[in-house]
This record gives C-alpha cells, sequence and structure tokens, in this order.
C-alpha cells in the first residue's frame, strides 16, 4: 500500500481556545456523515486527516513562546471529545501526535523544542511507535539504538499496534540505548527517536485487524538499521522524573475519545427510536418514544453519560492546573481525577454503545444502519490501560494517601 503523508502547503492558525472548538465542531459535523461507510468499507481517512493538519488543529498545544496558542489541556479534552463524537478512528489517530508533542514540552532541549515544534506548526503529523510482542509486559522493550564506536546511531527493531502510523510524517520510536563507550553522549537507557516516516529501512505495514476503531492504521512498523539524528533523541525518562502530569495528559484524551462514543450512541439511539423504531405492542401507545420502559431506559442512559461528561470536565480542569502548577500534589491530583474520567468513560461508552440496540429494537441490528460501529469501537478502544489498574490507585488513595505513581498510564 502506498503511504501518504500529510505535508500540508497552507496551515490555518488557530487564535484561541474557542476558535479550535468551533473549528473542531465543524470538522465533526464533517467526519460525522461518512463514518458508518468507511467503517463499513474501511476506508481510511486520509482526506480526513489532511483537513485536520490543514485546521491548525495539530497545533494547539506548541507553547506561545515557539509560536502556538499552548491551548490548555482541558480544550484538548474537548477537541477530543467533539471529534470522537463523529468518528473516533479519527479522534485516536492524533492522540500520539499530542502524547509526543507534550514530551518535547517537559524532556526535550531547547534546540530540540524549536525544532520540533516548528515541524508541528507546518501541519506534520507525529504518530506513535512504542508496543512491542513477545516481552513478559508491555515494559519490556526490544527496539535498540545503538551507538557505533565512532558515535552514528542506528535504530533496529520491531512495533506493533503503531496508531496512525500510515498517516504520519514524523515517527517517535521507544528504544533503548546501547552505548558501552559512551561515544553517544547520551543516557543509556529508554530513549524516544524521532524518526522522519519516509526514512530509508522503515517499513510500515496495513495490518490492524482490530474488531474496532478499523482505520486507526495500528498496524506495524519495521526498522532496519536507520540513521538516527542525534539531534532528535529525547531522553524518555525526563518526562516522569517532576510531576508535570505527563501520563494524566495522555490517558485524558484516551477517555474524552470513550466519552465521545457514548455520546454519539445516544444520539444514534435516540434518532433511530425516533424515526425507525416501531413500539412493542404491550406498551399501548402509537409510537416508540411514548413507550415508558424506553423513556425509562433514555432516562438511565442520560444519567450515565452526564456522570461521565461531568467527570471528563473536571479531569480536565485538573491536567490545566498540572501543567500551570506542576508539583506533587497537583500531579497526584490529576491522575486520580483522570483515573475517575477513564473509569466512567469506559462504563459509558460500553453501556450505551450496547444499550443502543435494547432500545432501538431488532430492525437496529441491520448492518445496512453501521450503528454496530460504537459497540465495536468502544470495546476496543477501551481495552487501553485497564480500569481495574485504576480502581487500585484510587483506592489506594482513600485508605492510605498513597499517591499514583509516575508513569505514562495513570
Amino acid at each position: 500500500m502506498t503511504i501518504e503523508h500529510l505535508a500540508p502547503a497552507r496551515v490555518a492558525t488557530i487564535r484561541d481556545a474557542a476558535h479550535a472548538l468551533q473549528t473542531a465542531e465543524e470538522l465533526a459535523r464533517e467526519f460525522a456523515r461518512g463514518a458508518g461507510k468507511r467503517d463499513r468499507d474501511r476506508r481510511l481517512p486520509y482526506d480526513e486527516i489532511r483537513r485536520l493538519a490543514n485546521s491548525g488543529l495539530l497545533t494547539i498545544t506548541v507553547p506561545r513562546e515557539y509560536g502556538g496558542p499552548g491551548l490548555p489541556p482541558s480544550v484538548v479534552a474537548e477537541v477530543f471529545r467533539r471529534i470522537a463524537r463523529a468518528d473516533p478512528n479519527i479522534a485516536q489517530i492524533p492522540h500520539s501526535h499530542f502524547v509526543y508533542a507534550n514530551l518535547v514540552r517537559v524532556a526535550a532541549s531547547p534546540q530540540q523544542q524549536a525544532d520540533l515544534f516548528g515541524k508541528v506548526l507546518e501541519g506534520k503529523l507525529f504518530a506513535n511507535a512504542q508496543s512491542e510482542r513477545g516481552g513478559k509486559t508491555i515494559k519490556d522493550i526490544s527496539t535498540t539504538l545503538t551507538a557505533t564506536p565512532e558515535g552514528r546511531l542506528s535504530l533496529t527493531g520491531a512495533k506493533y499496534y503503531c496508531t496512525g502510523t500510515l498517516f504520519a510524517d514524523i515517527i517517535p520510536v521507544l528504544a533503548r540505548l546501547e552505548d558501552p563507550r559512551g561515544t553517544s553522549g547520551l543516557r543509556e537507557g529508554e530513549q524516544i527517536v524521532f524518526i522522519p516516516a519516509i526514512s530509508d529501512g522503515v517499513s510500515i505495514l496495513d495490518d490492524w485487524d482490530g474488531v474496532g476503531q478499523r482505520l486507526t492504521a495500528s498496524g506495524t512498523i519495521l526498522f532496519d538499521q536507520i540513521d538516527v539524528d542525534p539531534d532528535w533523541v529525547v531522553a524518555r525518562h525526563e518526562a516522569f522524573d517532576q510531576p508535570n502530569g505527563y501520563g494524566a495528559f495522555a490517558q485524558l484524551l484516551h477517555a474524552s475519545i470513550d466519552v465521545g462514543i457514548a455520546r454519539a450512541a445516544l444520539e444514534d439511539a435516540a434518532e433511530f427510536v425516533r424515526t425507525k423504531s416501531r413500539p412493542w405492542f404491550e406498551a399501548e401507545v402509537g409510537q416508540a418514544v411514548d413507550d415508558p420502559l424506553v423513556i425509562q431506559r433514555f432516562g438511565e442512559l442520560s444519567v450515565t453519560l452526564t456522570a461521565a461528561e461531568a467527570v471528563l470536565e473536571l479531569a480536565g480542569r485538573s491536567v490545566d492546573e498540572v501543567f500551570a502548577n506542576p508539583a506533587d500534589q497537583t500531579a497526584a491530583r490529576a491522575s486520580l481525577d483522570v483515573a475517575a474520567a477513564k473509569v466512567l468513560g469506559e462504563r459509558a461508552s460500553v453501556e450505551l454503545a450496547s444499550a443502543l440496540f435494547e432500545v432501538s429494537g431488532t430492525r437496529s441490528a441491520a448492518s445496512c444502519e453501521h450503528l454496530d460501529r460504537h459497540w465495536r469501537n468502544a470495546r476496543t478502544h477501551t481495552l487501553h490501560d485497564p480500569i481495574r489498574w485504576k480502581y487500585q490507585h484510587l483506592g489506594r488513595f482513600v485508605l492510605t494517601g498513597q499517591t499514583p505513581p509516575r508513569h505514562g498510564t495513570i
């Protein structure tokens, strides 16, 4: 398959939060129109991602001192929620773009920030090459960044679940530096290597076959002795050495996607009941919207969604606070609030996407309606970072005051 790299000729300038949200809403209306058909036909959203890049939304976290609007996490989360409500595939594709732009903010040198933020302002899209298979846990990394005796760097390895890479211009790769002679001048251990997607030796495979989020291009990448620019290597530990909300921000965006799916499922269910469902005969009413049991169930689902949206908003404000005032207390609060948002977002998305069929009736299960995509997308996306561990961190804090660890999933 031909890889299409997105290098917009003209990237719009996002002025402020209101402009970002207006732009997201306009794009969401556009993206929603073809979401079901794209999913059915597995048509990867190249045109839609190009529209997203051209809109300027990929630049909204670039700090003001580097020419961006420097918008806070709560605004980014709301942008994600609105896009996910239209098509959660398109929302998930740039997730890693914002996470790694945040890594640049908290861990890169001033020169690296100027260079990489400059690429973002040009409309370049970052992707993700982090996860691997075969290790005992996801923390086991075998991809290596090897330093030669002359100090050159070479990258070799294989990555999986590499969301968005078919659309990307630059791929941040998690690798383990091997430099026994110390010739690179870098610290041994985990590094994030920013690689141009068109580099010689990079093979991006379109082999993602998930039941949901089918259009995120979350496939495989192979790296075969890639020459690495040392100026584009950022030490990963820098993101976790200080209480900066790095993990909370990443998780906030995941929760936003889940909540967006839940809202879309409820709205599609309501529209189906209004226009296509028949009432159950025992209700003795003329139309499905007057069935008291259907009304009751919609009320229950509305409460579930309202709770998830409210806690998502709370979590966004908490992450704003730790970005503005990095400290142990604000970082812990942000992680805990985002954990609660992640729990409620998962509950809402999976429950509402399933209840859609319950309230809409047999006709809603027809494949031509494309309504099953909500459940498939919710069930697939919510497999990120299991909520059973969110409960653990929340419970430990309540009982003993133990604060969450600093890593990328809390």
